[in-house]
């Protein structure tokens, strides 16, 4: 780890009073035993990494679905969304993409649009790689939909770890692509229901970067579009 980059990337607020708890048991830890104390920074350290919030390149092409999240392409598959994602009844490609405790968490939108639907749902804390996290796991919902009604849905999924979803957004609120609109806390994943007939332009394995990286694009490439390397 990068100490310097870590100290010169702005951590996002919703991480100020967990940095504050690891950095106040830390030094009580320092009159308990200096071991103890180092332990403590290293965490502290962790903590505020976990938390960050870097600045992104955001690509401003029309007809690209970036990734929402930071993390790896974990699976790929075809499924009928949820009913309250009013998505239809039709399978969609739904791309996974897994964040582990050292990614970022913050989640941004993958297309510019209105917020038609937010739905939450408790569940449970299954490894959140797995396949069937998507429908029993903790999880919150949005649909956005673009200026040209075309619905793109992103479901925040908890894992092992994480105890805490995060959304910023509300039903009605227009969100620019690779605008922030949540994040959890602390390692999960999101799944990103692509629109009919709309192939993914990432591969199994592949790392994706929040607001950067291209899911999929809603026109055909052509030669100044090149496809992504897997």
């Amino acid at each position: 780890m990068n100490m310097m980059k870590v100290i010169a990337v702005p951590m996002h607020p919703e991480g100020r009073k967990f940095v504050a708890i690891f950095a106040a048991v830390t030094a009580v830890l320092w009159l308990v035993w200096e071991p103890l104390f180092w332990l403590g920074l290293g965490l502290t350290v962790w903590c505020y990494y976990f938390f960050r919030d870097p600045v992104r390149s955001v690509a401003q092409r029309p007809g690209l679905i970036l990734s929402p999240a930071d993390g790896v392409v974990s699976l790929i598959t075809k499924t009928v969304p949820p009913a309250d994602m009013q998505l239809g009844d039709k399978p969609l490609t739904r791309v996974s993409v897994f964040m582990n405790v050292f990614n970022c968490h913050v989640n941004r939108a993958p297309i510019a649009g209105e917020v038609v639907a937010i739905s939450y749902h408790h569940g449970k804390f299954l490894n959140a790689s797995l396949d069937k996290a998507s429908e029993h796991n903790e999880r919150n919902s949005i649909t956005i939909e673009s200026a040209d009604k075309i619905r793109i849905g992103v479901t925040q999924i908890a894992g092992l770890v994480a105890r805490r979803i995060v959304c910023f957004t509300k039903v009605g609120a227009r969100l620019g692509v690779g605008e922030r609109f949540g994040l959890i806390r602390f390692g999960s994943r999101l799944d990103i229901f692509l629109p009919e007939g709309i192939e993914p332009a990432v591969g199994l394995g592949q790392t994706a970067v929040a607001g950067e990286t291209i899911l999929a694009r809603l026109n055909q490439p052509t030669e100044d579009w090149p496809i992504q390397p897997i």
